[in-house]
């Protein structure tokens, strides 16, 4: 990855998948058993990184596949606004 690549552009539709199927983050934090901070921090964009086994136990949880979960903002506006 280019040292200069802008890693807002990635966005985690964690929020709205949660909505979709009517679960708190406290509830798939508890599922995945994975942190709430950790959950959090992917949930507001923050993460630099995810393993594939939390992507795994996320997407099976949610009944979603990872491009249901993260989108790239082509064009870098999304960022823009943290």
């Amino acid at each position: 990855m280019p040292a200069d690549e802008d890693l807002s552009r990635l966005h985690c539709r964690l929020d709205e998948l949660l909505v979709e199927r009517g679960m708190t983050l406290t509830a798939l934090a508890e599922d995945v058993g994975v942190s709430l901070v950790n959950l959090s921090v992917l949930k507001n964009d923050r993460a630099k990184a995810i393993r594939f086994s939390t992507l795994i136990a996320l997407c099976d949880a949610l009944g979603c596949q990872p491009g249901e979960l993260f989108t790239v903002d082509a064009h870098g506006t999304q960022g823009s606004a943290r």
